[in-house]
């Protein structure tokens, strides 16, 4: 005889575990909630008793645990520890709920009862004691807590420290400078004379041995570093060394200079090999000298070039969408993308994909850039990029273009001192158009990631062209709302100097230590993830220069040895066919492009050089270390779902999206470098062999991929917690409502801020 069946509980409890186990809570204490705390950092407030709205049907569901702010962070610490998931990045700054105040875009306030709702700022009062706190994040999260056991006092000073500490008054109160101040003395004992070299790998061009070598890789022998910019004599937005003609003087360009928005006079970016140049600057802005000082600068451009041409000018502004077209596309794609229903197979979301204009803006830039790459190797000519201030848009073109032209900078080191070089040190104005400090919304607009999708779209139709991954490209974007390393946090080197010259007064570092030192660039990876984690950066697929193969039983480097195509050779029609993806659309896209030039480049009905230069390009099969040009038909620019799907529990596919094919090429990779390592080890190292080292240059006993060769007793299925948003989980953003429920869009209500669920619910639609 079987007992009978215990029949389930009817009634389910809301509160608190702590609260309704009583027998527990007498026979062991109740578990202590406390923060892990950066040094420097200090709760400044905390609540009990919140429950964190998760992914799920039953919205009354969720996690209860204690809600935190610090000067950093906004915290949340639930009371059951659960397991850490396997598909989620560990980062060592930030746990699995934390959220940095830099990173919040809108602390929304609700109290259901009385039917009110608040979008708090800096130092405001808050009437009402809040049932909600809604947090609207800048990576496209949205977190929901719920004070419904919770003080109501306590949720409202909580919701209130949240709101003002999220909005600094000033730069130096972000959390970095106190952080980085205390770092810097607590390892002092890791230094030695009080100071530390660079261990730095990526250059980051605030000396003049960085341009110097830059140069010299390119061959820009007509090209000289000058430092008529010292102490920011000449310009503040510029860096201290810039690289100019040769044959102007010093005298000459600080002469020059008066003629320039904010005195940017123009400054070198990059040589091809035929001798052309790449050159970005500013607007003049007097009108007297405009003609004679451009035809200055310009004849010693041209006398830099071997065959005296002339260089070619773009003026941006007049070709591309301004900054506020960007971010009124953007402003729609993150409502389309958070807000929303999400049905990818519905004709009406997709349209309205397209018409948010994000995609569009995408194409426009690949598609400048790529024209003038033309103009720089298909016709000999240096290329002049010109914009008002030359510090937004020339940012985008310039850098994509010599991704297109350069492999160097398709590898991992090579990208970072790219954005370095053209972002960075060029004067981008991170400060502004990041909106750190809540300051000005109309300064406000997403270029750098406007940039990343640009690399991604670029990433996807050449997977083997890249060393970096979409992970890559997408945590860098979110380190720019980590306000702890320089890179993302200044409109310029001359901000940049000055508030880190004070930071080190006020913090007793010794004068003349390296600012990399005391306050480092966000490439220092190892200060946000551990080496493990760091490999989701590799991709397999790369073949690079410096690629190790083995041959007759002896790893050699790879070398690309050149080979003449005609101009109706085809390929095998495979999936993957010289790391171009796709396999009919690879044949198809040949023919297409080259096909719809005329319209797409020139109206122009006869054959034009430049769709010559093309047409040639595209009927080859694609060198991955050689010039790169996107395919640029509406119908090749893609939708970038990690990215912006990463979060959308509707779009995450379990045992789906790329991540199933990185799973098996990682392990596929792993297992060959294993062998390779084996047969050195059987073979020897001779004099002439290379030996086989990491991307970042780490010996071969530090594993590249993340994911690792399998046994043959393994399960050849991907692992249970791989899903198409990996190594990111939606689980924990705020859950949206089925068909037959509210829809989500009901949340704006012709607002950029929600209601809550429970008062929806009850709404008419």
């Amino acid at each position: 005889m079987f007992p009978a069946k215990v029949p389930k509980p009817t009634f389910k409890c809301y509160l608190p575990p702590a609260q309704t186990d009583v027998k527990n809570t007498v026979e062991k204490p109740l578990k202590k909630l406390e923060a892990k705390l950066l040094s420097g950092e200090i709760v400044v407030n905390e609540v009990n008793f919140v429950r964190k709205c998760i992914s799920t049907e039953n919205n009354q569901e969720g996690l209860w645990g204690k809600l935190i702010c610090t000067n950093f962070k906004v915290s949340f610490i639930p009371q059951d520890t659960s397991p850490k998931q396997k598909s989620t990045l560990s980062h060592l700054l930030l746990g699995e709920h934390d959220i940095p105040l830099t990173c919040l875009e809108q602390v929304v306030t609700v109290n259901d009862t009385k039917g009110k709702k608040k979008v708090l700022g800096s130092n405001q009062k808050l009437k009402f004691n809040p049932t909600e706190l809604i947090l609207y994040c800048k990576d496209l999260r949205v977190i929901r807590f719920c004070f419904d056991e919770a003080g109501p006092e306590s949720a409202r000073k909580v919701c209130l420290a949240i709101a003002h500490y999220s909005h600094p008054a000033d730069l130096q109160l972000l959390f970095g400078f106190e952080y980085q101040g205390r770092r810097y003395h607590e390892s002092k004992a890791e230094r030695v004379n009080g100071s530390t070299p660079r261990g730095l790998q990526t250059p980051i061009f605030d000396r003049s041995s960085d341009w110097d070598r830059e140069i010299k890789r390119t061959n820009a022998s007509e090209w000289r570093v000058c430092s008529i910019n010292q102490n920011y004599a000449v310009s503040s937005s510029l860096p201290e060394h810039i690289v100019v003609p040769s044959s102007l003087t010093d005298q000459d360009l600080v002469q020059y200079a008066s003629s320039f928005t904010d005195g940017r006079i123009p400054m070198w970016c990059w040589s091809h090999s035929n001798g052309s140049a790449l050159v970005r600057m500013a607007s003049l802005t007097d009108p007297l000298q405009q003609k004679k000082t451009e035809q200055k600068i310009f004849a010693a451009i041209t006398k830099s070039h071997p065959q005296r041409n002339e260089p070619f000018r773009s003026d941006l502004d007049k070709s591309l969408p301004s900054i506020l077209d960007i971010q009124s596309a953007f402003v729609k794609l993150r409502q389309i993308c958070i807000l929303d229903p999400f049905e990818e197979s519905e004709e009406r979301w997709l349209s309205t994909i397209e018409n948010s204009r994000w995609l569009e803006y995408v194409r426009a830039f690949l598609k400048h850039s790529a024209e003038m790459v033309y103009h720089l190797e298909g016709g000999n000519s240096s290329v002049i990029l010109q914009e008002e201030e030359d510090r937004d848009l020339n940012c985008v073109v310039s850098a994509l273009m010599q991704l297109m032209l350069d492999p160097r900078y398709r590898s991992l080191i090579g990208f970072q001192s790219l954005v370095q070089k053209e972002w960075v040190m060029a004067g981008h104005r991170f400060l502004d158009r990041c909106n750190h400090l809540k300051k000005n919304d109309k300064e406000e607009s997403p270029l750098f990631l406007l940039f990343l999708d640009c690399v991604w779209q670029m990433m996807n139709q050449y997977p083997a062209a890249f060393e970096f991954t979409e992970t890559y490209l997408t945590v860098l974007s979110d380190s720019m709302w980590i306000p702890l390393f320089s890179t993302f946090l200044f409109n310029s080197s001359k901000q940049r100097a000055q508030h880190l010259m004070d930071f080190a007064k006020h913090k007793a570092i010794p004068q003349g230590e390296d600012q990399v030192v005391y306050f480092p660039p966000v490439w220092e990876w190892s200060q946000q993830f551990s080496t493990k984690d760091q490999t989701l950066f590799n991709n397999p697929m790369y073949v690079g220069k410096g690629a190790a193969c083995v041959q007759n039983g002896e790893v050699k480097t790879f070398k690309r040895k050149p080979k003449a195509y005609s101009s109706t050779l085809r390929g095998p029609p495979t999936n993957l066919r010289n790391g171009v993806k796709g396999g009919e659309e690879t044949l198809t896209r040949r023919s297409s492009l080259a096909n719809e030039l005329k319209s797409e480049l020139t109206p122009v009905k006869d054959e034009s050089p430049s769709e010559r230069f093309f047409k040639d390009w595209f009927s080859r099969p694609a060198d991955l270390q050689g010039l790169l040009i996107p395919l640029l038909m509406p119908s090749h620019m893609a939708f970038w779902k990690l990215f912006f799907l990463r979060w959308v529990p509707e779009a995450c596919i379990s045992k789906g999206g790329p991540v199933t094919t990185y799973h098996k090429l990682s392990q596929l990779v792993d297992e060959i470098e294993i062998l390779q390592s084996q047969l050195r080890q059987y073979k020897g190292t001779s004099p002439g062999n290379t030996p086989l080292t990491s991307s970042g240059g780490n010996p071969t006993d530090q594993r590249r991929m993340y994911f690792q060769a399998s046994s043959p007793d393994d399960p050849s299925t991907p692992p249970e917690y791989l899903t198409s948003s990996f190594p990111f989980t939606p689980t924990g953003n705020l859950s949206r409502r089925t068909v037959q429920g509210t829809p989500i869009s009901k949340f704006l209500n012709g607002a950029r801020i929600w209601l809550s669920t429970e008062t929806l619910a009850n709404d008419t639609v």
